[in-house]
């Protein structure tokens, strides 16, 4: 057969039936002969290497075979149909011969086959010695075999066998490992017949690695991963990142021969076998793909490498102009591989995405046709009572909201915007509140479903549908809400599977316990274990099984790995399954998912929430605007700045939600708030009647309308807050401190006759403090209440409880101050 295949001989016999073709017959025959002959001790490598090659060739021919579970190939995530050959051209295998090609298949096949190939080079593989032809002929046969099996046979037993019981891994990875570092990877066309010579040489060991190491890292732990670096050291992987990143940017943007919307047509006509090349190709693209994503998810739970190294270097303006046009190849690259491109970019792009449909729907209608009136003390009743019911024509229109107070009266403002943001802010603090039931926190304080609310609330899942809705809202219209939700959560947004590895996220003790088991030495079934896990939810303790007749299954050694998995599957996946269901449906109504899927669930956070690191008040101030006479070095304005510095990012973000009704900036910085942040000068002059009036704001226009104050005047709380500053008028140099410390805190100027203090209130004794101005110093006791004589220019005024302390330097109208 072997000589025949070389000499492009035809040699198969002919078909007895439909239910019976010829090389399905020679198939099943020749497998039994085949590892009759591989068990043998003396059997070569080159009869292997024909076994390899005969049985690739007569795989090819046939048909996906039924036993084969599309759900659990780890190398496609086609649907069951896009797998199916048309009507017309569907061979289906009697079940008899079905089965005999299937079960020859076997572990001690795959053993036989792979020792005999690889038992020469696996000696010797990881080290510098080259890679020599027989080691190439090695590679190329297993690799094409498997190839071919992986699209025809059930692969689930395959993958187990290859990922836990073979050095199959070690072995291609010290193959790519070579060729990589040696910039050279040896063309691989006789192993595959229609492969043409100028094949990538990587494309064959990238279409059989990826699947097998995806699946060796859904089973292995945190701790054999990071700490054991098992299957492979924490440097290799970041290696195979940079190996894979340059293989998807050279399959689907320098060379993509057939987009990934094409990949139906490849497998369900005659383009399969007349284009293989191409079949490979996009193989290879979505196996990849999906082991680069993996390995994101593993850099993100403990990073290992620089979030750049996921990254492709040719991401420019014109990539993201082109991945919001259907078709394009940036579109098809941020479908199948978003990845490798920068977060930053990705958010240009989800933003692009958001104000086209905006716009789309803006043009639609002029007037807006949804008002509601919501009691601030019943705001989560109200909005679901008067929202929950709307089309997705009216959520992804405006939505105008007007508060009615305690007193039941409607509060003063028209909502342009502004409102509305502010009732998102609270709504979503209410709704996602542990105290209402619908939601629990993990020990990280991270929010998951509960998986009791349907004790406390009839309605449940009908609120987790409005809740979904709500969440995507705020994402509609840019909204960053405070809510901080727990990662195996959020892969429920993007139809993500959960695994052992995310339960410390959910909760750490238990996975301890089945890592202790799992490494357990003794005889585990002594520990009267059952395919069982129990819930108590308010008390009320029930029972489930794992699995059919589980109750009576006894957990054991050989049993147990599955047993962490069911366990881990429940908490993860199965126990919040309704809730999440709800929760995304009414999160979709908005938000497809094929924009969602552009980012990680970490990405994902920072979509929602924004940056943790606070407000970069740098930036704010760099795109700002002013008017009525302000400009950007008026000292009203370097005043407000410095101030604003100096307070807590609390306090920061109570300013921001004054001003804009929202406590977060925008995700990409400041530059992309709508409109850009805005300080008015009010009250005209600097009279007496001016300075009296309070700061106001227009939240809908991110307008600040601030008097031109002469200074500002800060009481500062010492039990509350160990550093503060003081901001006030200032023509001479001061400085103040506690009789405890030990230097002088001094001014730092920041305009003509403008002034900064920093204080240190670190000691909770109140004692005498110490106030400089030039070089004559003004002393206060802690029982005196004469203030210091006001011809120097200062005064120290402290509340008689060392509640405050205000500072006051040079006052115009000194006697106006209590």
């Amino acid at each position: 057969m072997a000589r025949c295949m070389r000499n492009n001989t035809y040699v198969l016999p002919n078909d007895l039936s439909v239910e019976y073709p010829g090389h399905a017959c020679l198939l099943g025959n020749m497998l039994e002969t085949a590892g009759a002959a591989l068990s043998h001790a003396d059997c070569s490598f080159e009869m292997a290497i024909d076994i390899a090659a005969v049985t690739t060739f007569l795989l090819e021919a046939l048909p996906p075979l039924k036993s084969s579970s599309p759900e659990i190939r780890p190398s496609s995530t086609l649907d069951e149909d896009d797998m199916a050959l048309p009507d017309e051209m569907e061979i289906v295998l009697n079940k008899d011969l079905e089965h005999k090609i299937v079960h020859a298949m076997h572990s001690r096949f795959l053993l036989q086959l792979t020792g005999v190939l690889f038992g020469e080079i696996t000696m010797v593989s990881g080290s510098n010695h080259g890679l020599d032809d027989k080691e190439v002929a090695a590679i190329g046969a297993a690799c094409a075999f498997l190839q071919v099996a992986f699209n025809t046979l059930p692969v689930e037993r395959m993958m187990t066998v290859l990922a836990f019981r073979t050095e199959l891994v070690q072995v291609l990875w010290n193959f790519m490992k070579q060729c990589h570092e040696n910039k050279k990877w040896p063309s691989l066309p006789d192993q595959l017949s229609y492969l043409p010579g100028n094949a990538p040489g990587w494309l064959l060991p990238l279409a059989v690695f990826c699947p097998v190491y995806k699946y060796m890292l859904m089973l292995v732990d945190n701790e054999e991963f990071y700490e054991q670096e098992k299957p492979l050291s924490l440097k290799d992987v970041r290696c195979l990142i940079v190996i894979l990143r340059q293989a998807l940017w050279q399959l689907l943007w320098v060379n993509p021969k057939v987009h990934s919307n094409s990949v139906k047509l490849i497998k369900n006509t005659s383009a399969y076998s007349g284009n293989p090349i191409e079949s490979i190709k996009q193989r290879v693209s979505l196996v990849a793909s999906e082991l680069l994503s993996q390995l994101q998810d593993w850099n993100n739970r403990r990073q290992f490498a620089p979030p750049n190294d996921f990254h492709a270097d040719g991401v420019d303006d014109s990539f993201i102009s082109q991945a919001v046009i259907d078709g394009t190849k940036a579109n098809d690259i941020m479908k199948q591989a978003p990845f490798l491109v920068p977060f930053t970019s990705r958010v240009k792009i989800f933003n692009s995405q958001l104000l086209a449909v905006r716009q789309r729907q803006g043009s639609h209608g002029v007037f807006t046709r949804n008002r509601y009136r919501i009691r601030r003390d019943h705001i989560l009743e109200d909005a679901y009572n008067q929202m929950s019911a709307l089309s997705e024509e009216d959520l992804r229109g405006l939505i105008r909201v007007s508060f009615i107070n305690e007193f039941g009266v409607e509060e003063a403002g028209i909502d342009g915007g502004g409102i509305f943001k502010d009732f998102m802010e609270n709504i979503t603090r209410a709704a996602f509140d542990v105290q209402y039931g619908l939601f629990k926190e993990t020990s990280d304080h991270l929010l998951y479903p509960n998986p009791g609310s349907g004790m406390l609330h009839e309605q449940h899942l009908q609120f987790f549908h409005f809740l979904g809705t709500l969440l995507a809202k705020a994402m509609f219209e840019g909204i960053l809400v405070d809510i901080p939700f727990a990662t195996f959560f959020l892969s429920k947004l993007k139809k993500k599977y959960n695994y052992l590895n995310d339960l410390p996220s959910l909760d750490s003790e238990l996975y301890r316990h089945l890592i202790f088991l799992k490494r357990y030495q003794g005889d585990i079934s002594d520990l009267e274990l059952y395919f069982v896990i129990v819930n108590n939810e308010y008390g009320e303790l029930t029972e489930e099984e794992l699995l059919p007749g589980g109750r009576n299954q006894r957990v054991t050694n050989d049993n147990v790995i599955p047993f962490t998995h069911l366990v881990s599957n429940y908490r993860l996946n199965y126990q919040i399954r309704l809730q999440s269901s709800h929760f995304m449906r009414g999160f979709q109504q908005l938000i497809k998912k094929e924009w969602i899927d552009m980012f990680d669930e970490h990405e994902l956070q920072l979509l929602i929430s924004g940056s943790l690191d606070g407000l970069d008040i740098d930036d704010l101030r760099i795109h700002s605007n002013y008017g009525g006479g302000y400009h950007s070095e008026h000292y009203v304005i370097e005043m407000f700045w410095e101030v604003l510095k100096g307070f807590s990012m609390e306090n920061q973000k109570k300013i921001l939600k004054f001003v804009t009704g929202c406590s977060r900036g925008p995700l990409l910085g400041f530059k992309y708030l709508e409109p850009l942040f805005c300080i008015q000068r009010a009250g005209g002059t600097a009279s007496e009647e001016a300075l009296d009036r309070l700061p106001t704001s227009a939240t809908c226009m991110n307008l600040l309308k601030l008097p031109p104050y002469r200074r500002f005047f800060v009481k500062i709380n010492p039990r509350l807050h160990n550093r503060k500053e003081m901001v006030f008028d200032a023509k001479r140099k001061a400085t103040l401190c506690c009789s405890y410390c030990t230097n002088w805190s001094t001014v730092k100027k920041i305009g003509k006759g403008i002034g900064i203090l920093s204080i240190d209130f670190s000691y909770k004794t109140p004692s005498p403090w110490h106030l400089r101005l030039d070089s004559k110093e003004h002393r206060k006791g802690s029982r005196q209440n004469k203030l210091p004589d006001s011809k120097s220019g200062a005064a120290l005024i402290r509340h008689k409880k060392w509640n405050s302390i205000a500072i006051i330097i040079n006052p115009i109208t000194p006697n106006r101050y209590p």
